[in-house]
C-alpha cells in the first residue's frame, strides 16, 4: 500500500502540469477523469474541499465508508487517510486543492481551527439542501475566475472564499450514516504501520510527531482502545509496543551511522528531556546510549 501521494503525483496520475508554484488551484471534477477502482486508502501531502453535484462512490476512511449519492461537501486534510470509489460514470461537481504554505497562520488562528479541515476526528462528510448548494457552485466559479486571474492578492481573496465554504459547512448537520468495513481490523492496522513508517527516517528537519497510541488513533478518527484491539488481533503487538520498537530501531541506527549527539537524536525522536531516552533506551537494549555506540563502533 502506498504511503504517500505527493501533490506533483496527483497531477501526474490525471496528466495534468504541476505549477510548484501555485498555493492553491480549483478545478471542475469533470475535468478529471476518476478511478474506477477502489484505490488503497493513503495519506496526501495537501488539502481538498470538494464538491459533488451529480455522481456517487464510496468515500472510506480507516474501518468506515459512507456513500455519498447525493450533493455533498467533503473536507480532507494531509492527516486523514482516505479512499474513493466512483460507481456512476458522471462526476459533476468542484474541488480546490491547497498546500500547507497556502494555510496561513491567521486561518489557523482563527475559530475555524476546531473546524471540519483542520480537526483531527472531526466530522469531515456534509449534504447541503438546495440553497446551500446554490451558493457553493457560486463560490467555486467565483474562485474557478480568481484562480486564473493576475490580481496580485487572489491567494487571500481565495482565502476568504475558502472560510466561506467552511461556515456554510458548519452550519450543516453531519451524517449518521457511516459503514464499518468487513476487514476493519486489517484496514486499521495497514494504516496505523503507514503513519508509523512514515515518520521514519528522522532529521534536524524531520522530528516524530505522534508519539502515543492516543495521538495516533486521532489521526486514523478512531478510539484508542479500537486501535489497540485491531493491531493486537492482527499483528500480536500492542500499539505502545510498535511506538516503542520502532523508535529504538531508529535510535540504534543513528547510533551506529550518524556523528549526532544523544541529545540532538532525543530530541528528533520525540523526547523533551534527553535522560527520558536514556532510560528508555537502556531499558529496551540493557546498554545506555554511549555504551550501544561504542560497542557497536567498535566491531565496526
Amino acid at each position: 500500500m502506498k504511503a504517500r501521494e505527493t501533490l506533483e503525483e496527483f497531477y501526474d496520475l490525471h496528466g495534468r502540469e504541476h505549477d510548484q508554484y501555485a498555493q492553491c488551484n480549483v478545478y471542475r471534477r469533470e475535468d478529471f477523469e476518476c478511478s474506477k477502482s477502489l484505490k488503497p486508502v493513503y495519506r496526501r501531502d495537501f488539502y481538498k474541499i470538494s464538491m459533488m453535484c451529480e455522481g456517487t462512490g464510496i468515500l472510506s476512511y480507516a474501518d468506515k465508508f459512507i456513500r455519498i449519492d447525493r450533493p455533498s461537501i467533503v473536507f480532507l486534510n494531509p492527516l486523514i487517510p482516505y479512499s474513493w470509489e466512483p460507481e456512476s460514470s458522471v462526476q459533476t461537481g468542484y474541488f480546490c486543492l491547497f498546500t500547507e504554505e497556502f494555510v496561513s497562520q491567521e486561518l489557523k488562528n482563527e475559530s475555524l481551527s476546531q473546524s471540519p479541515l483542520f480537526k483531527a476526528g472531526g466530522d469531515h462528510v456534509f449534504f447541503p439542501d438546495e440553497n446551500s448548494v446554490r451558493l457553493l457552485k457560486n463560490l467555486y466559479e467565483n474562485m474557478l475566475k480568481e484562480v486564473h486571474s493576475d490580481y496580485d492578492n487572489k491567494y487571500s481573496l481565495l482565502r476568504n472564499y475558502i472560510q466561506i465554504i467552511m461556515h456554510e459547512a458548519m452550519k450543516m448537520q453531519p451524517p449518521q450514516t457511516y459503514g464499518q468495513h468487513s476487514n476493519a481490523a486489517e484496514r486499521i492496522s495497514t494504516l496505523f504501520l503507514e503513519l508509523l513508517e512514515h515518520q521514519f527516517p528522522v532529521s534536524q528537519n524531520n522530528i516524530i510527531l505522534l508519539k502515543n497510541a492516543n495521538e495516533f488513533a486521532t489521526q486514523l478518527n478512531i478510539h484508542t482502545n479500537h486501535l489497540n484491539k485491531a493491531l493486537k488481533e492482527t499483528t500480536g503487538k500492542t500499539t505502545s509496543e510498535w511506538i516503542n520498537g520502532r523508535i529504538i530501531k531508529e535510535a540504534k541506527s543513528l547510533l551506529q551511522f550518524s556523528n549526532r549527539s544523544v541529545s540532538e537524536i532525543a530530541y528528533s525522536l520525540g523526547f523533551e528531556h534527553s535522560s527520558n531516552f536514556i532510560i528508555s533506551f537502556k531499558k529496551k537494549t540493557g546498554d545506555s546510549p554511549n555504551q550501544f555506540r561504542k560497542r557497536i563502533l567498535s566491531k565496526s
